[in-house]
């Protein structure tokens, strides 16, 4: 069963960190997404993230993914509540790792940013690798590719509290676990992207922004 609390008993999921992080990371959206376009979000969990997003920034179009159906309906649920169906899009069934991605039309011809919220380090590698291809393949010139998550810098954790979160990850998954920043920056460079924008975040997170 998917993780998190449901809302008044409907289909939507409730993460608690989405309402401690979510007006911090959309400060530093605010600094980096267009006035307009289309935005993808991918893995957007629960959906509170898209809804809030979409809100802050009336002139873009949020379009929402997950592959987990229960996620799906609860992003659904949650723009049906706002409500916000008349400007939002249904959530779309995309797995970040399989490739090439299978995206609508508005998004083919018209997306400005990609936005990456917690995603790489609940994810194998090789996921953050499509990541970043996709990206390079899709994205327009000098549109952001946006990563928010804990990291590590010089292959040290920056906190306690994240090398404890790393621990618990890997022991879930040997294949999950907070990334090495420079890892990270070297994929980028190969995928072409310029080194990214770095801003410092609550509990001990990272904002990144990466252009073409």
């Amino acid at each position: 069963m998917t993780e998190g609390f449901f809302a008044d008993r409907d289909l939507r999921l409730e993460f608690p960190a989405t309402y401690r992080n979510r007006e911090p990371i959309a400060a530093v959206l605010a600094r980096w997404l267009p006035q307009s376009g289309h935005v993808l979000e991918v893995a957007s969990g629960s959906g509170e993230h898209a809804v809030f997003f979409q809100q802050c920034f009336p002139g873009l179009v949020w379009h929402s993914s997950d592959p987990d159906p229960d996620h799906r309906a609860s992003i659904a649920a949650w723009i049906a509540h706002e409500p916000l169906a008349a400007r939002m899009p249904s959530p779309l069934p995309l797995d970040v790792a399989s490739r090439p991605w299978s995206l609508g039309a508005s998004l083919q011809a018209d997306l400005a940013a990609i936005v990456a919220i917690n995603l790489i380090h609940i994810a194998p590698w090789p996921c953050c690798e499509a990541l970043f291809a996709e990206a390079a393949s899709r994205l327009p010139k000098k549109a952001p590719l946006v990563l928010y998550g804990p990291f590590r810098r010089n292959g040290c954790h920056t906190s306690d509290s994240n090398a404890a979160f790393d621990h618990s990850l890997r022991s879930r998954s040997p294949l999950w676990g907070v990334r090495d920043l420079e890892a990270v920056e070297a994929l980028a460079a190969h995928c072409g992207f310029r080194a990214g924008e770095v801003c410092s975040m609550p509990a001990n997170n990272l904002a990144i922004a990466y252009r073409r």
